[in-house]
C-alpha cells in the first residue's frame, strides 16, 4: 500500500468511525425519553449530544485527512521510482551516418521548428513550442523530476521493461518519471529529439497531484520510429529539469502501400 492509499484507508476508517458514534447519540438521546428521573434523562441527553459532537469531528478529519495529508506526506517521504533501468552494456549500438547537406538541392524544405537546440550545454525550450504555453501558474523552483526510465509499455503507471537500447518495431515509447512539489495548473513541456533534431513535443498545464509518478509518452506510426540516439527533455515553465536517452536499433519498417481500384473497361461488340 502506498502513502495515497493508505491516507484514503485512514479517512475511510474515521468517516465509518463517526457513523458508529453518530448511531450511539441518537440511541441515548431516544433511550432518555424513556426515563422518569429528570437528573438521569437530562444526563442520557447531555451523553448523546457529546456523541454527536464528537462525530462532527470525526467526520471532519476524515475530510481534511485527505485534503491535507497527502502534501504534508510527501513532503516529509518524497516519492522515488521503484524501478531501475535494465542496463546491457555488451550491446553496442551501431549508427549508420548519411549526409544531412546535399550538394545540388531542388526544393528547400522548411522545418516546422527551427529553433532546435544544436547540443548546447543547456537545454532550452524552442520560441515555437514557448508561444503554445496557456498557463498562468507561476512554477515552483523548489519541483524536481528524477531520472527518465524508457519502456514501450507500462502496467499500472511503472514501465513494464525499462531499457535504454530499443530494436524496431516500436509501437510505442513512455519516458516514466517520478515528481515532488509539482503545482496543479503549471505549464509543463516535454521535447523530443532524433540525433538532436526536433521530432515531437507535448505541452500543456499539469493536470496530476503534487508528487507521485508521470510520464510522456508518443506513438507515432512505426516507419517513423528511424535508428538513432533520442533524447526526451522535460521542462516545468521555462525552467529545464530532467532529461534521458535511449537508442533504437534496427530498419524501421517501410509503411504500407495503399492500393487504388483500377476500373475495367467491358467491350460489347456492335453487330
Amino acid at each position: 500500500m502506498d502513502i495515497r492509499a493508505g491516507i484514503l484507508a485512514v479517512a475511510a476508517l474515521l468517516f465509518i468511525w463517526a457513523l458508529f458514534v453518530t448511531r450511539a447519540g441518537l440511541a441515548n438521546i431516544r433511550d432518555a425519553r424513556r426515563l422518569t428521573f429528570y437528573r438521569l434523562k437530562q444526563a442520557r441527553i447531555s451523553q448523546g449530544w457529546r456523541l454527536i459532537l464528537f462525530a462532527a469531528l470525526l467526520a471532519a478529519a476524515a475530510i481534511a485527512v485527505p485534503v491535507f495529508g497527502t502534501p504534508i506526506a510527501f513532503h516529509y517521504f518524497p516519492p522515488s521510482p521503484t524501478v531501475a533501468p535494465t542496463w546491457t552494456p555488451s550491446v553496442v549500438p551501431t549508427i549508420t551516418l548519411s549526409p544531412t547537406i546535399t550538394l545540388t538541392p531542388t526544393i528547400t524544405d522548411t522545418p516546422l521548428y527551427t529553433d532546435t537546440p544544436t547540443g548546447t550545454p543547456t537545454p532550452f525550450l524552442p520560441l515555437a513550442v514557448e508561444a503554445q504555453f496557456i498557463s498562468a501558474v507561476t512554477p515552483n523552483p523548489n519541483s524536481v523530476i528524477s531520472p527518465l526510465i524508457f519502456s514501450t509499455t507500462l502496467e499500472n503507471s511503472l514501465p513494464a521493461s525499462p531499457n535504454t537500447i530499443f530494436r524496431n518495431p516500436i509501437p510505442h515509447m513512455y519516458a516514466v518519471f517520478s515528481y515532488d512539489q509539482m503545482l496543479p495548473g503549471v505549464q509543463w513541456t516535454a521535447v523530443w529529439y532524433r540525433n538532436g533534431e526536433y521530432v515531437f513535443h507535448e505541452t500543456k498545464p499539469w493536470d496530476g497531484s503534487t508528487g507521485g509518478f508521470g510520464f510522456s509518452d508518443w506513438g507515432p506510426a512505426p516507419d517513423q520510429w528511424q535508428a538513432g540516439v533520442y533524447s526526451v527533455q522535460i521542462f516545468v515553465g521555462h525552467d529545464f529539469k530532467r532529461g534521458g536517452t535511449f537508442t533504437v536499433e534496427g530498419e524501421a519498417p517501410t509503411a504500407a502501400a495503399t492500393l487504388s481500384p483500377t476500373p475495367t473497361l467491358t467491350i460489347t461488340p456492335t453487330p
